[in-house]
């Protein structure tokens, strides 16, 4: 195992910028210079990014940007001591030891550990200390060399995630509290958080124990320790694994760098939620009752999350479904709709239908992708609740899709079903009950309230009215013709290109496959909506693509990269080909997408193109009536919005400032 850290990777009592991205960008390059890393732009990008996320500022005058990167080539340690302190986000001032933690995508469990040991050691005064009294670069790398270095372990110790993570076996009456700490990455902010916690738990007092869900791999806590805790702390900005382990605890919910900066503090909270009856607590997947530690999401956002949350594990049924469809349609005609039940329940590879094996292959695709299809409504609804009352949501969101599918409500019943649904569940889940009965709530009493109250709402008073307006709605666009079909693609050509698979995409493309089912030779429009949506979408990767092409130097290395990658995306209709570009130049990019998408939209609708698949792009050419059409309406919208970005970066606001050549970082 190589060095994680060399003289050549130190920058001691030096200026590198008054930016935390232009000390990233210096410790980079010391990483690429060192041969550790292949591509300075790509580490800083991905460095960045995580920044981003949470401040990588600690108290104590210290930062630990940190990553996984493509780029990196080995496990890597960069070390600026600044003569100039720089504000990386934490409460107490500007940080004048800055570490770039650069691990590779693939890193093994072994260098993982290290790097988490490293992290640990930082919490401690006199390590520190000691960096900023070493005065050459050769000292510091014997100090982290030092700090890293595999520790024999004696027969019975404890290892793994846990070990040294609680405060020892608790004294008569001495409170106890367990935690779960966990970052995006799993490298630094985890195990830093643990230790904090455990430092502050052994100032008050406490019993802690804590499980550090990270990189570096994962022993759980002992059953029987979380079953004498009398909270938990939840430090952490991802999910926590296993979760129903600390049903019916009281738990305090908080980003993982809070457990850094403010340790003290959770303990506090962890204590007095203990002490009182009405505190938010874990129930299975589920916190119920109490009000959240956290700031509670806007209306808004939390609306938004649950149609994504819907949509999205919608998509894969559309996808496969529609697919299978398009394919039946490829094998066995057009006819295919009128005979496919009959063809596979009567017939199969051994007593073939009228038309031979393909007019029986296509009647066995067709009718599993109609199946499937028939699912949406139901998985939109379940999925919606889920996103707001969590599992117990999950039966009753379906059941009310369903009841809107039954009573032809269409995606819109589907939604209010779903919203219905989950509103219900998580209501229930929030009521006071005994502890006898907590086991029961989740898995009996939830569903079955929650489907009684919202599918009973959707067939006795929203049912019908729903289903009216989508009959109304699917008559009118169905009959739009001439001008007004073409400003309807348009418009949804403006909405796929407006967030790129966020929520504006979401509804535009949730629309065109509503209808995709029932259109017919004799009432092709659904089909037609669907190719708009379809070309609309891959217009904003292409163009982006293109525009890389034509003037590479308006875009960073790493933008020209992710511009090779934006063709095949863009050829899959994969919108989100094109995000990298619209956050690094929102408004630049953006109305250049959504200028060339409209076109496309229009001229698809002008043009009469349909599709019958609802996904793939140009590799479901099979599906989509003239296809030199599709083609053609897409180029010219990819090279308008292509021409429109490369004008706006040129000419709009301002020019982007040329970066000034790296100043050499000068050991002291």
């Amino acid at each position: 195992m190589s060095a994680l850290i060399t003289p050549e990777l130190v920058a001691l009592n030096t200026h590198l910028g008054t930016e935390p991205k232009d000390v990233i960008r210096q410790l980079a390059k010391l990483v690429v210079a060192s041969g550790r890393a292949t591509e300075i732009e790509a580490l800083y990008a991905d460095a960045l990014a995580r920044e981003t996320k949470t401040a990588t500022g600690i108290p104590g005058g210290l930062a630990i940007p940190h990553c996984r990167s493509s780029a990196v080539l080995e496990p890597t340690l960069a070390l600026a001591r600044l003569s100039s302190p720089v504000d990386f986000g934490s409460k107490d001032g500007p940080a004048d030891l800055v570490f770039l933690i650069a691990a590779p995508e693939g890193a093994d469990q072994e260098h993982l550990k290290i790097l988490a040991k490293l992290a640990r050691s930082l919490m401690k005064k006199d390590f520190t200390a000691a960096l900023r009294d070493a005065s050459t670069a050769e000292q510091i790398v014997d100090l982290v060399n030092n700090v890293v270095a595999p520790v024999p372990v004696a027969a019975g110790a404890q290892t793994g995630d846990n070990a040294n993570a609680g405060t020892g076996a608790a004294a008569s009456g001495m409170k106890r509290i367990v935690a779960v700490t966990a970052c995006p990455t799993g490298i630094a902010h985890t195990y830093m958080a643990a230790d904090s916690l455990v430092a502050a738990a052994k100032a008050a007092g406490v019993d802690l124990q804590v499980e550090t869900q990270g990189s570096a791999g994962l022993t759980p806590l002992d059953p029987a320790v979380i079953a004498r805790a009398e909270a938990v702390i939840f430090a952490v900005d991802v999910d926590v694994r296993g979760r129903e382990r600390f049903a019916g605890l009281p738990v305090i919910n908080s980003p993982v760098k809070r457990g850094i900066d403010e340790p003290g503090r959770l303990i506090e909270e962890a204590l007095a939620a203990a002490l009182n009856p009405n505190a938010r607590r874990v129930n299975g997947t589920v916190d119920i009752g109490g009000a959240s530690e956290e700031k509670s999401e806007h209306f808004g956002q939390k609306l938004k999350r649950a149609l994504l949350t819907g949509v999205s594990y919608m998509i894969p049924f559309v996808a496969g479904g529609g697919l299978l469809m398009a394919l039946g349609f490829l094998l066995g005609g057009y006819q295919i709709t009128d005979v496919a039940d009959k063809a596979v329940l009567e017939n199969s590879l051994f007593n073939l239908p009228d038309g031979g094996m393909l007019t029986y292959l296509g009647a066995v695709f067709f009718k599993i992708g109609n199946l499937s299809m028939n699912f949406l409504v139901p998985v939109l609804a379940g999925y919606i609740a889920f996103a707001i009352a969590d599992r117990p949501g999950i039966a009753p969101g379906f059941v009310a899709g369903a009841v809107a599918l039954f009573m032809d409500a269409g995606f819109l019943g589907g939604i209010v079903g779903g919203l219905l649904a989950g509103v219900v569940a998580a209501s229930i889940g929030k009521l006071r009950v005994p502890r006898w009965l907590r086991s029961l709530m989740p898995v009996v009493i939830i569903p079955l309230v929650a489907s009684i109250v919202a599918s009973g709402l959707m067939f006795i008073v929203l049912g019908g009215p729903i289903a009216l307006l989508t009959s109304s709605l699917s008559d009118f666009l169905n009959g739009l013709s001439g001008g007004a079909a073409i400003l309807l693609g348009a418009i949804l050509g403006l909405m796929m290109a407006f967030d790129l698979g966020g929520p504006v995409n979401k509804v535009a493309y949730a629309f065109a496959v509503a209808g995709l089912g029932t259109a017919t030779l004799a009432d092709p429009a659904p089909w037609q909506i669907m190719a708009a949506v379809m070309a609309a979408g891959m217009v904003p990767p292409l163009a982006m693509a293109l525009a890389t092409v034509l003037d590479r130097n308006l875009f960073s290395v790493t933008e020209r990269e992710n511009g090779k990658a934006a063709w095949l995306l863009g050829a899959s209709f994969i919108s989100e080909g094109a995000i990298p570009f619209a956050a690094a130049d929102v408004f630049r990019v953006i109305p250049a997408a959504m200028l060339g998408a409209a076109v496309t939209g229009g001229l698809s609708m002008a043009w009469n193109i349909t599709s019958k698949a609802p996904h793939g792009g140009m590799f479901v050419f099979f599906a989509i009536d003239n296809f030199l059409l599709f083609v053609l309406a897409i180029v010219i919208g990819t090279v308008i919005s292509a021409f429109a970005v490369v004008g706006l970066k040129r000419y709009a606001v301002r020019k982007r400032p040329v970066e000034a050549a790296p100043a050499a970082l000068v050991n002291a």
